[in-house]
Order: structure tokens, then C-alpha cells, then sequence
């Protein structure tokens, strides 16, 4: 994002760096950044994590990683919702496991995950771990109750673990509300691994923390098998800024919510006046737009010409199903992240380029 970051997470870092305290991370009780997370599932989101099953790690990519290597075996099938963020579906080719794609399909009032024979669908393709994007991303749908709780039901029938990436949790608009899928019942909160961090909402990704909640059992036991020192550990700065941000920036991640809130306004009313009917719903949360072009002049590859035509630079959509059949090569990811002058900027050059 274009807007820096929490004063309290500034001062925060500052004060560390100002008392020259980079050593060993170390804290005789629980981990702050463990206690910061568990605080506030259970304020803002409603949900109160088992305790004594939350880890750090250093991003959401990493626990991918992590949960890929020690809950599934080469060949086994990983099924996600797909447009999926690129790195997502990198890391689970790399790792020699099968994507397993679960298409999110555009109806008139936006878009949807599938939702008929779940069960049979994974079962048939082999799948043993599920992972849950949610806020979605690149679409910015908010899974609904009902709907996670299909997803649910069908992990639970192929006892399927389940990785819930909830990292663009806190940035949902009105009237939606974020669900965290362990937050499902006793059934789900035993299969799933939550990851999350702070780095999204309060644009702290450079300091790289995460955590996980751990909560399906065998799981469990296999992560605290390994070697102490294994996954490493984030550093004492992304630490600070973490708990700093959890706990104190929340007035300035209200504030940060109203401008998304105009932006996304402002992106909606600039694609409703493309001169094609583009597949295009305002995102019910995160900071992005999923914007198609097929039905106008910069169908094929529309990122890369938009920034020939344009100086303007998007998210290419292919990149979001690569490794599947499924084709989003029409589609573009607009970041709106930004001050409204520079997104005006940006739509301006966009229809330029279109109209041309």
C-alpha cells in the first residue's frame, strides 16, 4: 500500500532501534506476538484460539510450505480456489504435489466458489489437504458461513486437512463480516491450520511475521518433532511491529478502511462506464480489483499492453491460475492501494488506453 505505516508500529520499531536492542529474541513468558494474535481473534473476530497451539513463522508462504511438506506426500492432490496468488500455486508445484483447482465462477451478483459435490470432487482427485483463501484473493470475496461451512463438511468427510489463510482478514467492508473457519465448531477448529499475520492491513510485509494456529493434532505432533531451530524465527523488529499494530493501530486501520472504502468506489464507477460489459463486482474485502477485459480491445495479456499503452502496472491474470486449466488470461489484478489522486490517475490512463 501507498500509505506507510501506523505510528504506533513507527514508534515501536524506533524505540527498539533506539535502545540498540537487536539481540537473541527471547521473552521468559508466552511469545508476545502469540498473545497479540489470540487477543485479538477474540475480540475483533470472535473466535478464541485453543492455546498453546499458535507458532511463528516468518510469512504465510513459508506455513504453505511447511503444511505442504508435512501433511501431504508427493503426487497428493491441493486443492484451492483459483484465481489463487501466484506464489500459492508456484509452491505447490515446486513441491511435486497436484493442483487441485476449485474454480470460482463470475454470476450477476459477483462471485461465487463452487459448491456441488464437493466431497466427491476431492475424493476423485486425490486430495488431502484444502486451502481456504478467505478474504479471497484476487476476487475479494468474503466466504459466507454457509459457504465455508460446506467446505468444512467436505473436509470432514475426506478428513482432509485444512490450511486457512486469513490474512486479509481485517480488511472487510461493510456489511460483510469475516467468518475464521476454525471458528466453524469443534470439527473444523481439529482440522485446521490457521495462518495470518498483521503484514497486509498495516503494510508491514517487508518485516516478515506470521503465525500459525495449529490445531489439527497429527499436525501438531509432526511440527514439534523437528528440530528446534528447523523454520527458523522471525526477527526481534517484526515481532514489535507485529504487536504494535495487533494491539494499538486500530484507529489508524479505521482510517486506512474509509479511503480503501472511497478507492473501491471510485474503481466500481470507473469500470462501469467501460465500454464493454466487463466481468467486474466492487471487492466485499482486501484491497484489490479483478477486472476483465475480454470484451473489449486488450483481451489477450491485458496487464502487460496496459502498461505499453498506459505506464500503468497490473497483476497479469494468467499468473493467477498458472499450473491449471482453468483461463484467466483476460483478466488483470488492479491494486487501489493508493492516494484517490494517483487512482484517478491510474483510471484515467486505463480508459485512455481502452478507448484507443
Amino acid at each position: 500500500m501507498d500509505f506507510g505505516v501506523p505510528p504506533a508500529v513507527q514508534e515501536a520499531v524506533i524505540g527498539v532501534t533506539r535502545r540498540a536492542d537487536f539481540g537473541y529474541p527471547y521473552w521468559p513468558g508466552e511469545d508476545p506476538v502469540v498473545a497479540a494474535f489470540e487477543e485479538r481473534m477474540a475480540t475483533r473476530h470472535a473466535w478464541r484460539p485453543a492455546p498453546g497451539r499458535t507458532r511463528v513463522f516468518t510469512d504465510l508462504l513459508q506455513i504453505l510450505q511447511v503444511l505442504i511438506e508435512y501433511a501431504t506426500e508427493p503426487g497428493d492432490g491441493v486443492a484451492i480456489h483459483v484465481p489463487a496468488y501466484p506464489p500459492f500455486l508456484a509452491s505447490i508445484a515446486r513441491a511435486g504435489r497436484r493442483i487441485v483447482p476449485l474454480p470460482m465462477t463470475w454470476e450477476p451478483d459477483g462471485w461465487r466458489p463452487p459448491s456441488d459435490d464437493l466431497a466427491g470432487r476431492l475424493r476423485e482427485e486425490g486430495c488431502r489437504l484444502l486451502v481456504v483463501v478467505n478474504p479471497h484473493n484476487p476476487t475479494g470475496r468474503v466466504l459466507t458461513r454457509a459457504e465455508l461451512s460446506a467446505l468444512a463438511a467436505a473436509a470432514e468427510e475426506l478428513d482432509l486437512v485444512v490450511l486457512s489463510d486469513e490474512i486479509h482478514a481485517d480488511l472487510v467492508y461493510a456489511p460483510h463480516r469475516h467468518v475464521p473457519f476454525a471458528s466453524l465448531g469443534e470439527a473444523a477448529a481439529a482440522r485446521t491450520v490457521t495462518a495470518t499475520s498483521a503484514t497486509k492491513a498495516f503494510n508491514i510485509a517487508g518485516l516478515r511475521c506470521a503465525v500459525a494456529h495449529v490445531g489439527h493434532d497429527r499436525v501438531r505432533a509432526s511440527l514439534e518433532k523437528a528440530p528446534l531451530d528447523f523454520f527458523g524465527t522471525p526477527s526481534v523488529l517484526s515481532r514489535v511491529a507485529t504487536v504494535a499494530a495487533w494491539r494499538e493501530a486500530d484507529d489508524w486501520l479505521a482510517g486506512l478502511m474509509r479511503t480503501l472504502e472511497h478507492n473501491r468506489g471510485l474503481v466500481a464507477e470507473w469500470a462501469a462506464g467501460l465500454p464493454w460489459d466487463a466481468r467486474h463486482q466492487a471487492p466485499q474485502g482486501t484491497y484489490l480489483s479483478w477486472l476483465d477485459f475480454s470484451g473489449g480491445p486488450l483481451a489477450d495479456e491485458p496487464a502487460a499492453r496496459l502498461e505499453r499503452l498506459a505506464r500503468v502496472r497490473l497483476s497479469e491474470g494468467a499468473e493467477f491460475t498458472q499450473h491449471t486449466a482453468v483461463g484467466s488470461a483476460s483478466f488483470a489484478r488492479l491494486n487501489f492501494a493508493t492516494s484517490a489522486t494517483t487512482l484517478t490517475e491510474i483510471l484515467g490512463r486505463l480508459s485512455t488506453a481502452v478507448r484507443a
